[in-house]
């Protein structure tokens, strides 16, 4: 069963959204990319945990909105971001926080790309067929475990993660799913590195992430990853068999 096609017969009013996001990241990443740095989070750290501190509320909901807006502009910041959701707010609600943004920025780019390109674009590979048809089918027809190694493998950029499923006519409910299951382990990673930034800005240190190389870290991650994939690698052993 694959998601309805949009209502909206106008096209370019269906393109209109991903458009806007294209815009909006250019303007982003010509003008404010300098701010997501940890140069940046070090000289103001004192500001913002003043700023947490005198209104929590509105400084979370602030967090969770421009960490959204990150993701949908598609500019890279979200693993600073989910960092810095460490640092501000702890591990806890930290982590939810994280998961919660970073969900809801793919949700909306997924729709934006499926609502303007993504349908007339699957519908062209399906009937053009060949290797990419091929392709398009064997990721329709395992599409929750694919899209839960791709969050888990956190090695490819997260918009193409976002954009790719849209692509090739994803369903929304799978997407939306395995995105907020997908990035949960290493969204805890990130966060639990973050809450650790305030003694590494102490030392007058410049954070880094080859921790995640060290076994405590990877070995999970890799775990996860394998487990995900069992049952692409199960059903390549069955047909083996047969």
């Amino acid at each position: 069963m694959t998601d309805p096609v949009p209502l909206t017969s106008n096209v370019w009013l269906r393109r209109l959204p991903i458009l806007v996001i294209v815009i909006v990241a250019i303007v982003a990443f010509v003008f404010f990319r300098h701010f997501i740095s940890f140069e940046a989070l070090k000289h103001n750290r004192n500001e913002l945990i003043a700023l947490r501190d005198a209104h929590y509320v509105l400084t979370s909901l602030a967090f969770i909105l421009i960490y959204t807006l990150v993701v949908i502009s598609s500019i890279p910041g979200a693993l600073f971001l989910t960092l810095t959701g460490g640092f501000l707010f702890g591990f806890f609600p930290g982590v939810a926080y994280n998961v919660l943004a970073a969900t809801i920025g793919a949700i909306v780019v997924f729709q934006a790309a499926k609502m303007g390109f993504g349908h007339s674009f699957a519908e062209r590979i399906a009937q053009r067929g060949g290797a990419a048809g091929r392709l398009q089918a064997a990721l329709k027809e395992h599409q929750t475990w694919v899209l839960l190694t791709m969050r888990l493998i956190p090695v490819l950029p997260f918009f193409i993660t976002n954009l790719v499923p849209a692509f090739v006519g994803v369903r929304f409910s799978t997407f939306a799913i395995t995105t907020a299951i997908g990035i949960i382990p290493a969204d805890v990673i990130y966060t639990q590195l973050g809450s650790g930034l305030g003694e590494v800005f102490a030392r007058g240190e410049v954070p880094h992430l080859n921790i995640l190389l060290k076994p405590e870290f990877a070995l999970p991650l890799a775990g996860l990853v394998l487990l995900s994939m069992a049952p692409l690698f199960a059903k390549y052993w069955r047909s083996r068999r047969g």
